[in-house]
């Protein structure tokens, strides 16, 4: 199946102050997801972004709250932000494919991407932009969820897939402004 921009949304994992400096290359993986938002936010795809006991781990990269200022920001407890309900007065109860990125890709973001998938959803997780402290847990990560039918992608897998074609003026800005 193809992701589509009617259907989706961006569900961003726990980018946050605390936690990013951990993660295998961060910076990489940080940037990555700030490109996927600003992509999904110019072609009007939906953000929900989770914080993950904030006053202890630290709030939003601020890099990454610049280019969503009309995404939705909700805080969780449980690693899945399924488990805590925090997900249900957002654009992710009402589209049908969910694009997940962001960290740990074996703990919150794994739980958060089962559930959904449980709950019915097409669940893609964005490779490039989700990581974890060590690479060899994020791998193992990609693999379950790949054996439990959710898609593992990249980011320019979903942009492509959201712009539909080429030669259009929104396919010829998100070129110019992103696609490098």
């Amino acid at each position: 199946m193809l992701m589509n921009a009617e259907k989706s949304v961006l569900l961003i994992i726990d980018v946050q102050t605390g936690l990013a400096p951990a993660i295998h290359e961060g910076e990489r993986i940080i940037s990555n997801v700030i490109w996927l938002a600003g992509v999904a936010s110019r072609i009007d795809v939906p953000v929900v972004v989770t914080e993950h006991f904030p006053d202890k781990i630290g709030h939003t990269d601020p890099r990454l709250k610049a280019v969503t200022p009309a995404a939705a920001y909700v805080t969780k407890q449980h690693f899945s932000a399924s488990a805590d309900g925090c997900l249900s007065a957002t654009a992710v109860s009402d589209c049908r494919q969910v694009v997940i990125c962001g960290t740990e890709a074996h703990v919150c973001v794994q739980q958060t991407a089962l559930e959904l998938r449980w709950a019915g959803k097409e669940v893609f997780v964005v490779a490039d932009a989700s990581g974890s402290r060590d690479p060899a847990n994020r791998d193992l990560a990609f693999e379950r969820m790949r054996s439990h039918g959710i898609d593992v992608v990249s980011r320019e897998m979903v942009a492509f897939e959201w712009l539909r074609k080429g030669g259009t003026p929104l396919f010829r800005e998100v070129n110019r402004d992103f696609i490098r």
